[in-house]
């Protein structure tokens, strides 16, 4: 998952690579449709939005009878895109993002996506 400014138009870039085993099965790189207010908040879009994929992505091995019961590993390089996700205490800079906290945090409670911090 990736976030940067684009300095013409000011919005982010989401990019995800997702794997299964060792073979390269979804990717996507766009992008933000919201101008993001911080790095911060255009990392919790990209992590919403790769949260989204992997979701489809378990629904879509279960119609061709593939169970995946471990949680999916996203790897964020974003320290406070990864605390939004496990505090369920609102800040106001997170007001623009609410709907994506609830979304991230009912997945990381459900089980199908694990967050870890990678140091950039």
């Amino acid at each position: 998952m990736i976030g940067g400014g684009c300095l013409d138009i000011r919005r982010s870039v989401t990019g995800f690579s997702v794997f299964l085993g060792g073979s390269l099965i979804s990717w996507k790189s766009k992008k933000q449709p919201t101008i993001s207010r911080s790095s911060a908040e255009a990392k919790y879009r990209a992590l919403t939005t790769t949260t989204c994929e992997l979701q489809w992505l378990v629904y879509l091995l279960a119609d061709f009878q593939v169970p995946h019961s471990q949680a999916a590993l996203l790897y964020t390089d974003s320290k406070p895109a990864s605390k939004f996700a496990s505090n369920p205490v609102h800040h106001e800079r997170t007001k623009y993002i609410q709907l994506d906290c609830y979304l991230v945090r009912e997945k990381l409670q459900e089980g199908l996506i694990k967050i870890i911090h990678i140091p950039s």
